[in-house]
């Protein structure tokens, strides 16, 4: 009997989430967090923003790699020491003057063989130039845009429930539309931040005065702290510790209940943070995110294990975006917004309505086509149809999902494999009675020797939903988020919540059952 009541109180917690969804105003009887479900940008409309990709500012900190790269490739002293002066950058080029005549050919072939094909190599005498190749230039922009379009969807919809829509445009630019946001400041906030974060040693050795002149020390920067942006720190130019190599980061609470965002590295990370706090206790470092100091913090004792804290002042929901920013990733070049409209919805009222009167008309035909055909039993199929179609609705919502033209694909899809999985029940008890089997042990043969077959084909369609998940983007994720929410309501509705309801309208006794003749 507790079992029963369990799976009851299930389907009607499910139809209580829809309650807001199929009446708007009824949300203030509600806790919060059982909110309607959101329309998407074809359905209701929303914002859209054009971004450009900052390719000059990527070629720039390129360059800088090209810089070392060429450096360490001419001290090689495995291969033999290069000697060369009056190294500099100049317009995306490295130059260098190769002291010995004889040793340019050498230097040509080692910068040539270390760089790669990816580079071009000029001399004029005794200079040397380096550039990337055009081609190079053309991969590392489409490679710049590719990663930014997924970093961008990542920060705005890392559970592919939002739906937006995000996808290049000329080449350097990204087209991104939210579905029902009215207010996209905080989402140009959000993917408009670089979270580029790197670990420095702090130079103690800097004293007020050259920090008041701005005049900075070789291999030294002065930059900002996040919250004091006129307080400048002398953080040493060297990258101790990559944020290339964090691996996870949270919103958590300190031990004075103020939020923080927590970090770890992988093995990588790990070793190199290890060794930053052992050899500099008692020293400070400074992390860095996008050019501003959120913290230097003292070293006052080794902290191996690959583990960090971040504390900067935050709000909760400051630590949440920060963790979101650093979970997806570092944009791989800074992105602008050239663009901000708000657009209307794509299909227009009159689509709207449209689709609504042709999926009642399928419902109320497939309702009256079980309600024919299998009489009584129909009746209770018809409801757990209903209240299948009101829990997708309702889980939808619960997990933030955004319904579009697609997800209401999704829908449809699922109510046809809700039909047919009370069809297959329906026919075995059918073959049942007609053996002669008592319409008790009918009911209970059907359905479990049908349950096989049900579980079968909703199951395999599970499983493609989670590759479509796993391997899709935006309305394709969308689908299969819907799609699989409504295979695993028709599971239980179908199979569960079915049997019970029957088991409850046959009461123990053999009664007859009205669709078999």
């Amino acid at each position: 009997m507790f079992k029963k009541l369990a799976i009851i109180f299930v389907a009607i917690f499910g139809v209580l989430l829809s309650v807001p969804t199929i009446f708007p105003n009824s949300g203030k009887f509600f806790p919060s967090w059982i909110h309607p479900i959101s329309l998407g940008l074809d359905l209701k409309g929303g914002a859209q923003l054009l971004l450009e990709v900052d390719t000059d500012t990527m070629f720039k900190e390129k360059s800088v790699q090209l810089y070392d790269s060429a450096r360490s490739a001419l001290i090689n002293r495995d291969k033999g020491v290069i000697r060369f002066s009056n190294m500099h950058s100049i317009n995306e080029k490295v130059s260098m003057v190769i002291r010995d005549n004889d040793e340019v050919s050498r230097a040509k072939g080692r910068l040539k063989s270390e760089l790669g094909s990816d580079v071009d190599i000029e001399s004029h005498g005794n200079t040397l130039t380096v550039s990337y190749s055009d081609k190079q230039r053309s991969e590392m922009i489409h490679d710049a845009l590719s990663r930014s379009i997924e970093i961008v969807r990542r920060r705005i919809d890392a559970l592919g429930t939002k739906e937006p829509s995000i996808q290049s445009q000329g080449g350097k630019y990204v087209l991104v539309q939210l579905p029902g946001v009215d207010n996209p400041e905080r989402i140009k906030d959000l993917i408009g931040q670089t979270a580029k974060l790197s670990f420095h040693l702090v130079n103690e050795n800097v004293s007020p005065e050259q920090l008041a002149s701005g005049r900075a020390p070789a291999g030294t920067e002065f930059l900002p702290l996040m919250e004091t942006p006129w307080q400048l720190v002398p953080v040493y130019s060297r990258v101790e510790v990559s944020g290339e190599n964090l691996k996870d980061s949270q919103a958590d609470f300190d031990q004075n209940n103020m939020p923080v965002v927590t970090t770890v590295f992988d093995t990588t990370g790990a070793r190199k943070f290890a060794k930053l706090t052992t050899e500099h206790v008692n020293e400070r470092f400074a992390i860095v995110l996008d050019d501003k100091v959120l913290s230097a913090p003292n070293i006052r004792e080794p902290i191996p294990g690959g583990r960090g804290q971040i504390s900067g002042g935050f709000t909760l929901q400051g630590a949440k975006d920060l963790a979101v920013l650093l979970r997806s990733g570092a944009l791989p070049a800074p992105l602008s917004v050239i663009e901000e409209r708000t657009v209307g919805a794509g299909l227009g009222a009159d689509t709207i309505a449209a689709g609504k009167i042709g999926a009642l008309a399928g419902l109320i035909f497939v309702m009256v086509f079980m309600l024919l055909l299998y009489r009584g039993f129909g009746l209770i199929a018809n409801a757990v149809l209903l209240i299948n179609l009101l829990m997708i609705i309702g889980v939808s919502a619960l997990f933030g999902a955004t319904l579009t033209l697609p997800g209401i694909a999704g829908i449809v899809l699922t109510l046809g494999m809700a039909v047919d999985a009370n069809i297959l029940p329906f026919e075995r008890i059918r073959d049942e009675v007609k053996s002669g089997s008592p319409t008790l042990r009918a009911v209970d043969a059907g359905f479990h020797r049908s349950m096989k077959a049900v579980l079968d084909g909703n199951l395999t369609t599970l499983i493609c939903s989670l590759i479509l998940f796993q391997f899709g983007a935006g309305p394709i994720r969308g689908f299969a988020v819907t799609l699989s929410i409504g295979i695993m309501t028709t599971l239980f509705t179908c199979i569960v919540l079915s049997k019970v309801i029957i088991d409850w309208y046959m009461n123990g006794k053999n009664k007859k059952i009205g669709f078999i003749k």
